[in-house]
C-alpha cells in the first residue's frame, strides 16, 4: 500500500475518483490551513505527495525543500497539478532520492489560447476600451484604434507544450515565429512551426513575445531592464508562464516610457498583486490571476494527469512526465 497525501485537493474531483478505483492506496488530505506541525506530522509516513504548482498557494513550511523531506523520510515522489515546478528544492530532492513529476501539457492549449488572446486584446486596445467605457467613457473612438496580430512578428521564449500550441494557433494568422529554446534543435523548432532564432533576436524582431518557460535559475529575471531595451519600439509583452521570469519594475519602466506598447500578465512575483503595483497603473497593461490553464476541461486532465501517474509510479511504472529523471537511479 502507498500513501498519496495531497494538500487541499487536487486540481479536479476526478482525481480521487480515479484513486477510490485503487482501494490498494490510502489518498490523504492534507489541510493548508491547518497548523504546520499537524500537516508534517500526517506526511511522516506519505510515499507521494501532490501539491499546486504556485508557491503562493502553499505555506512556507509546506513547500518541498531539505527541511521538508527530512520530516517525511518516506517520501519518494511530489508531484505538482501543473507544468510549475518552483515548489520543488530540485537538489534538495535529488539528494533524498525523490522524484519530482508535473503534469505538463495537460492544460498547454488553455494557456496557448490565453496567450493568443492577450495579444490581440492589447493590440486592438481592447481591455482599454472595456474599462473605459465602464468609467463613462465618450471621447472619439478613433483614440482606441488599433493593430492587427495578423501578419505580425511573434516570438516564442520556450517552444514546448504550450509554445508549439501558440505557434500552431498563429498559423491562421499569417504570423511569422520565431522561437527561442536553447533546448530544442532547429528541426524540431521547424516541425513545432517556428523559426529558431537567437534570444538577441527574438527580442530584436517581434512584435509580439510570449514566454512558455519554466521557473528555473536559467529563466530567473531572464527579461531584465536590457533585455526589454533590446525588444522592438512598441513590442507587447505577453506572460503567462511565472512571475520572477520577467523584472516588473523594468517592464513598468519600459511601458511608461513609451518604449514598449503594453503586456499581458498571467503571474506575478507576489500573486494577487496589490492593486497599487505599477504595472496595474499603465492603461495597455492587461492582467489576470493566474488562470491561463484553468478551463474546466483542463484542470480535469490535470486532475487525470496527475492521479494515474501517481498510482502508475506507485506500482513500479515508469514516471510519464520525471522533472528530474537525473534522481531515476536512485529513486529506483
Amino acid at each position: 500500500m502507498a500513501v498519496i497525501a495531497y494538500l487541499d485537493a487536487f486540481p479536479a474531483p476526478n482525481a480521487l475518483e480515479i484513486l477510490a478505483r485503487h482501494p490498494e492506496h490510502e489518498a490523504r488530505w492534507i489541510d493548508s490551513a491547518g497548523p504546520v506541525a499537524d500537516s508534517l506530522a500526517r506526511l511522516a509516513d506519505a510515499h507521494a505527495y501532490q501539491l499546486v504548482g504556485a508557491r503562493d498557494l502553499v505555506p512556507p513550511g509546506l513547500l518541498v525543500d531539505a527541511d521538508f523531506l527530512s520530516a517525511a523520510p518516506e517520501m519518494l515522489v511530489v508531484s505538482s497539478s501543473g507544468a510549475g515546478v518552483d515548489v520543488f528544492d530540485r537538489a534538495a530532492c535529488n539528494e533524498a532520492g525523490v522524484l519530482i513529476v508535473n503534469q505538463t501539457g495537460a492544460n498547454a492549449l488553455a494557456v496557448a489560447e490565453t496567450a493568443v488572446t492577450m495579444m490581440m486584446a492589447i493590440a486592438k486596445n481592447l481591455a482599454l476600451a472595456d474599462r473605459l467605457l465602464h468609467a463613462g467613457w465618450s471621447e472619439s473612438r478613433t483614440t482606441l484604434f488599433g493593430r492587427d496580430l495578423s501578419g505580425a512578428t511573434v516570438g516564442i521564449v520556450g517552444i514546448g507544450n504550450i509554445g508549439r500550441q501558440v505557434a500552431r494557433l498563429l498559423t491562421v494568422f499569417g504570423c511569422e515565429v520565431l522561437a527561442f529554446d536553447p533546448y530544442v534543435d532547429a528541426a524540431e523548432t521547424a516541425a513545432r512551426g517556428a523559426r529558431k532564432v537567437g534570444f538577441d533576436e527574438v527580442l530584436a524582431a517581434s512584435d509580439f513575445i510570449t514566454v512558455h518557460t519554466p521557473l528555473t535559475d536559467e529563466t530567473r529575471y531572464l527579461f531584465d531592464p536590457a533585455a526589454f531595451a533590446s525588444m522592438k519600439p512598441g513590442a507587447i509583452f505577453i506572460n503567462c508562464a511565472r512571475g520572477f521570469i520577467h523584472d516588473e519594475a523594468a517592464l513598468a519602466h519600459a511601458i511608461s516610457s513609451g518604449h514598449l506598447f503594453g503586456a499581458g500578465l498571467d503571474v506575478f512575483e507576489t500573486e494577487p498583486p496589490s492593486p497599487d503595483h505599477p504595472l496595474l497603473q499603465l492603461p495597455t497593461v492587461m492582467v489576470s490571476p493566474h488562470i491561463a490553464g484553468g478551463t474546466h476541461s483542463a484542470v480535469a486532465t490535470m486532475a487525470e494527469y496527475a492521479a494515474t501517474q501517481l498510482i502508475d509510479i506507485c506500482a513500479g511504472k515508469a514516471p510519464a512526465r520525471p522533472v528530474n529523471p537525473e534522481v531515476l537511479p536512485k529513486f529506483e
